[in-house]
């Protein structure tokens, strides 16, 4: 079982920035680099879409709503994966969650779920 723990939500006026960090406490580093790993999100009355993931290859994808303003990395030696959002709009208030997949080639990652912090943009 993989265990995703999301960190670094909250409150932020529009233009402003947030760091969001997933952490997989209970597995090895080797698991860690074969998964592949993502950030969704969900609004009120929306369906989960995926905002960007990153492979076992470090391939990345980003929805097109954020791309260039969001980025993703994976930070191999804490075990974590990151998304770095700048230039928040009030559209990207969401829960948003952290997902990671078995299949490290995968661009759409959905095994194993955090249980999702909130972001939400002012404007």
């Amino acid at each position: 079982q993989v265990q995703l723990v999301e960190s670094g939500g909250g409150f932020v006026q529009a233009g402003g920035s947030l760091r969001l960090s997933c952490a997989t406490p209970r597995i090895i580093l080797s698991t860690f680099l074969s998964r592949s790993m993502g950030w969704y999100r969900q609004a009120p009355g929306k369906e989960r879409e995926l905002v960007a993931a990153v492979n076992s290859d470090g391939d990345i994808r980003y929805a097109d709503s954020v791309k260039g303003r969001f980025t993703i990395s994976r930070d191999n030696r804490k075990k974590t994966v990151n998304l770095q959002m700048d230039s928040l709009k009030p559209e990207d208030t969401a829960v948003y969650y952290c997902a990671a997949d078995r299949d490290g080639t995968t661009m759409v990652p959905d095994d194993y779920w955090g249980q999702g912090t909130q972001v939400t943009v002012s404007s």
